[in-house]
């Protein structure tokens, strides 16, 4: 086979679902239940690889009682809090137990249509589909300030998304960006050796103690709020989206942060001679700057009419502009836990059902007037 015919090698699938995360895997359960006809392209090397590379120390703010997928719970104590490579491991297992069609090392480039459907390229390979299905959630692209291009060569910098341990940094004081949950528990995890430089203000706080408790008695509050309350289907949900700016702090709190030493400093706004400077001019002499900024969503691989790097408009992950494109694992896509395991099921087993229902009519049926995309009805 020569190069040109790699290049056109080409794959077909009534359903392609990209991204093989807890999102992928919850809508490839109801799929295979149905006896449907789908791949799952995932660009990790493993299943699960998408919380196997986070840092080291990771664990989930969930308990294991609610880090399932349907169809097998997650082992073990039903209130202990995993850590990131036993929700991988469990992933993995997963797709395995059900004999998902993951195909991994598989990085879509483009989606584009192709007559009445859609090409799917990536790399040498492509698969045409009648439906499409991005289940690659929130954390898609690092967001980094420009002015960090001008920050000494000698000062290392991390994105979170590249943080592991802290034998990654230079030696010397620490500037973490960014007051998340990220940033409070990268802070924490570095100040046991080092100095540690925190900038940012939290959204807010936990109003109580996370841990084992919390999991019996407060959680299943939150998580009912979150799926049942929290939804674009309510004012006060609509309302939550529109204003979104992320979740609280929750399970380490600035006294924790105080009580270990880290220093907190003004926001991050220019560099001074080579080194980050707060907002009031003060440049900071740092070995290391990890930039906990989050990150943006991005959807420039639909290569389709009106379509552009921004979220399509959608009712509950249906994108009713391009038939047979549909959105899943997004940040309050419809509710306040679209994006975390508590949530995905929920939005996969309908999603499952609109397809199907797509498939038969060849249009989606109409959804109750008052449901909008992103806070908009």
């Amino acid at each position: 086979m020569d190069r040109k015919s790699l290049r056109t090698s080409l794959e077909s699938a009534d359903i392609v679902i990209i991204g093989g995360g807890q999102a992928g895997l919850a809508l490839g359960y109801y799929l295979a239940r149905s006896e449907r006809d789908f791949v799952i392209l995932d660009a990790g090397d493993r299943v699960g690889d998408g919380w196997r590379k986070r840092w080291d120390s990771l664990r989930l703010f969930t308990p294991a009682k609610y880090d399932g997928l349907p169809g097998m719970p997650f082992p073990g104590d039903r209130l202990r809090f995993p850590t990131k490579d036993e929700e991988a491991d469990y992933l993995e297992a997963y797709a395995t137990r059900f004999a998902l069609p993951v195909s991994t090392g598989v990085r879509a480039e483009r989606v584009r249509r192709d007559g009445d459907e859609f090409l799917v390229e990536a790399g040498n390979r492509q698969w045409r589909a009648s439906n499409v299905v991005l289940a690659t959630g929130g954390e898609q692209t690092p967001v980094v300030p420009a002015f960090a291009d001008r920050i000494a060569d000698s000062t290392l910098q991390l994105h979170s998304s590249e943080y592991r341990n802290p034998a990654q940094l230079h030696p010397g004081a620490v500037l973490v960006v960014g007051l998340g949950n990220s940033g409070a528990e990268i802070a924490l995890e570095l100040s046991s050796d080092r100095p540690v430089l925190l900038a940012g203000e939290p959204v807010g706080e936990l109003p109580f103690r996370h841990g084992r408790t919390a999991a019996r008695f407060a959680l299943p509050l939150i998580r009912f709020a979150g799926t049942r309350v929290l939804t674009l289907r309510t004012p006060i949900g609509r309302r939550a989206a529109a204003q979104f700016s992320g979740p609280p702090l929750i399970r380490t709190r600035l006294r924790d942060l105080a009580a270990a030493g880290v220093t907190r400093v003004p926001r991050i706004a220019d560099v001074v001679a080579g080194r980050p400077a707060t907002a009031d001019g003060q440049a900071l002499d740092v070995a290391t700057v990890i930039w906990c900024t989050g990150y943006r969503e991005d959807f420039g691989i639909l290569d389709l009419p009106g379509a552009s790097a921004e979220r399509p408009d959608q009712v509950r992950g249906v994108v009713s502009a391009i038939p047979g494109l549909y959105l899943l694992g997004q940040q309050f896509l419809y509710a306040a836990t679209s994006a975390t395991l508590p949530g995905v099921s929920r939005d996969a087993k309908y999603l499952a059902s609109r397809i199907a229902a797509h498939d038969r009519r060849g249009s989606d049926q109409p959804l109750p007037v008052g449901v909008g995309g992103r806070g908009r009805p």
